[in-house]
């Protein structure tokens, strides 16, 4: 199969040149800005490059709303993940098919879909967190790669749609600085945690699009970087894909970077490093640049050519794809919704659970849902999102759950997500609250944020221009809370954010604590019954919770010393990894081979709970000498089981998994011991309180140091 792929791939390279060859200097430019025109002597039709599909198809009107990016990586669950890419891409046919049958080629009408995000999350407090799979580079490698799988589709000849990962590279914040930013990173931390993900999308998805980012990285616009467009993307990796720049982001080479004067030097800089598209204005100088003689018109050729294989690869400049024929009555249709369902419910993590959970509506009259997300849709949503034919809130999902089942639900905003007031003094629904807690048999509160406070770039929200200052909850939903907890006779917490808070208050007076995140257009229905225990809690945390803002190191600061499970030096409040269940599950596993030629684990795991459900088998590495990270997840799998049931899986640890990249960029193995870990999360001290299962241990010897290239 791949054979094939290769052949039509250089076949339609060939056609895209042949194409190409026959343009104008003009004509050439023209078709390298994201809103390209019509070139109608050459039967090139006008093409906007710019989509978005980070969980769903968005800002094309109706789609299925998926949960948040960040939701998605709390699955551990690659095959899902990689359905909910497919889902998107028959939507994205349907709606492409729809608008060619009457010529509406505008913005956000094509198949190149700027997704994923495979940004690592190092700092809670960035906006645009939610956007990512999390903290840690293996998950994200691994549910990045399954993501774009869904999308690009397994024919041998056309993509389905192409994805793109983004944004390359060391790019997590501030948002506020990002235009003139420079990261400035080791080569240690560049190789061991900002470039895994990107590596392996392009390696093994193949992904077809990488769009560069707006920072610089060690001195370098990453969008005009020779270093990681050209060395590293291009020559080490093969991408032969399309690059993009970010929106605007080279024009900020002279206006903010300085790093050059004025534009045709910026223009020169970018496309001579491969960067293909431009999002933005800045290559209409390229025509000027090529003509004085300050840019090669052979680079623009070579831009230009892999633009064109792109959009052949999608079949447009043929009569027909295999997905001509998809009907737009697919386009959330009860089986996508459906999906976004199962994609919430394995997304939702239990973070605490004193014995109150499930409720069980027999045996209460009345809930009290409070807070400001219990009816927010926006809370469900995450930015970059389509627009759901239905959104089911917390309180929605509650009161459809209970009221027919004679269960009375009562509802206070409790207040505003910042604002002191939700109408005319402050805390104004402060006495609603308490009459809710006397009145009710069990409150239920939601609170946190939603898009208008953490995402991109933005003005308002919480004054970071999308980043938070700290981790605290704003306004004063830390004082409703505590009323909540003081006076209700039980209090369940829902925080619907899209990034680590403090919990550490919290954590100490509710009987219940849920992370929700943004969970979609069905997210209400799926918290509801996981509350109200129609099935088990099954999400995983794919970053850490830290007890106070303190534990953070500074925002500006790229170093990973401190940061994430893996380089943390201070214990959390709840760690990667780390999820409650109503079941109870027993691991088991058998190891066989050495470091040297790879580790094959054999892996039983049995349900010994009441719920049908799944665990997350999880397998982490620790070398045992100093100055090394913690022990670092290196596989896992996500297993479905009923009551009683027993499965086993095999897992597989190759020799460079026991690998550490040295200060000049080089993965080695090191001579001396390692040990791996086995079980339903981390090894650490924390999660063993919270989550006292057993970890199968194996200590391994390598005998020498392997090097690899």
């Amino acid at each position: 199969m791949a054979n094939v792929k290769e052949k039509y791939k250089k076949e339609f390279e060939r056609r895209a040149r042949a194409l190409v060859s026959q343009m104008t200097l003009e004509e050439k430019i023209s078709q390298m800005v994201n809103k390209a025109v019509e070139i109608e002597r050459l039967g090139i039709k006008e093409y906007d490059w710019w989509n978005e599909a980070l969980h769903g198809v968005a800002r094309a009107g109706v789609a299925t709303v998926f949960p948040q990016a960040i939701a998605l990586g709390a699955t551990f669950d690659a095959d899902l993940v990689e359905r909910v890419g497919d889902v998107i891409s028959t939507e994205a046919r349907a709606k492409y098919n729809a608008s060619q049958r009457i010529k509406d080629y505008k913005g956000y009408k094509g198949l190149t879909f700027w997704s994923p995000n495979v940004n690592i999350f190092r700092d809670p407090r960035w906006g645009r967190g939610h956007e990512t799979y999390g903290e840690d580079p293996y998950l994200t490698s691994r549910i990045g790669v399954a993501f774009i799988n869904g999308l690009q589709g397994y024919d041998e000849k056309y993509l389905k749609s192409a994805g793109c990962a983004k944004h390359y590279a060391v790019h997590s914040g501030p948002e506020g600085i990002r235009s003139s930013f420079n990261a400035k990173v080791s080569q240690k931390d560049l190789w061991e945690t900002y470039l895994p993900a990107f590596e392996a999308c392009v390696k093994e998805a193949q992904v077809e699009g990488v769009m560069g980012a707006y920072n610089r990285t060690n001195d370098e616009p990453c969008c005009g970087s020779a270093t990681l467009l050209k060395g590293i993307l291009r020559d080490k990796w093969g991408f032969d894909g399309y690059v993009t720049s970010d929106c605007e982001a080279i024009r900020y080479f002279h206006e903010y970077h300085k790093v050059t004067s004025e534009p045709m030097e910026s223009v020169k800089l970018a496309v001579e490093n491969t960067c293909d598209l431009n999002c933005g204005c800045m290559y209409q100088h390229a025509v000027n640049a090529v003509k004085s003689g300050v840019l090669d018109e052979k680079f623009v050729d070579e831009c230009c050519v892999r633009l064109f294989t792109t959009r052949m690869k999608l079949g447009e400049f043929d009569k027909s794809t295999p997905w001509d024929n998809i009907p737009y009555s697919v386009v959330a249709c009860p089986e996508h919704r459906a999906l976004a369902l199962e994609s919430a419910k394995k997304s939702i993590v239990l973070l605490k659970n004193n014995g109150v959970l499930p409720l069980d509506k027999k045996k209460i009259r009345s809930v009290g849902v409070i807070g400001p997300n219990a009816d927010n849709r926006v809370a469900l949503q995450g930015n970059y999102c389509g627009t759901a034919t239905r959104y089911v809130t917390v309180l929605e999902g509650i009161q459809d759950l209970c009221e027919k089942e004679g269960v009375r639900v009562y509802y206070s905003q409790g207040c505003d997500l910042v604002k002191p007031s939700t109408y005319w003094y402050e805390n104004d629904r402060l006495d609603e609250v308490r009459e809710l807690c006397r009145e009710c048999d069990v409150i239920i509160g939601v609170f946190g944020l939603d898009e208008t406070l953490e995402g991109e770039e933005m003005p308002g929200g919480l004054g970071m221009q999308g980043d938070k200052p700290d981790l605290k909850f704003p306004g004063i939903q830390n004082e409703i809370m505590k009323e909540i907890s003081q006076n209700a006779k039980k209090s369940v917490l829902v925080c619907m954010t899209g990034s680590a808070m403090d919990l550490s208050e919290q954590n100490e007076d509710f009987d219940a604590i849920i992370q929700g995140w943004y969970p979609g257009e069905k997210g209400g229905e799926a918290l509801a019954k996981a509350i109200f225990g129609e099935y088990s809690f099954e999400g995983k945390l794919p970053l850490t919770f830290y007890k106070k803002t303190e534990d953070v190191p500074d925002f500006v600061d790229y170093s990973m010393k401190g940061r994430t499970y893996r380089y943390i030096d201070k214990e959390p409040l709840y760690p990667f990894g780390f999820g409650l269940s109503y079941n109870e599950y027993q691991i088991d596993a058998k190891f066989n081979g050495d470091v040297e030629n790879g580790i094959d684990i054999d892996v039983t795991i049995e349900n010994k709970g009441a719920y049908e459900g799944s665990e997350v088998v999880q397998v982490y590495v620790k070398a045992l000498r100093e100055n090394t990270p913690n022990a670092t997840l290196k596989a896992f799998k996500r297993v479905e089981l009923r009551p009683s049931e027993k499965k086993s899986i095999k897992l597989h640890l190759s020799p460079c998994d026991f690998g550490f990249y040295n200060e000049e960029g080089k993965l080695v193995v090191e001579a001396g011991e390692y040990e791996i870990y086995v079980g339903n999360r981390q090894p650490d001290c924390r999660s063993e309180v919270l989550l006292p299962t057993e970890i199968i241990k194996l200590k391994v010897e390598c005998k020498k140091n392997i090097a690899f290239d």
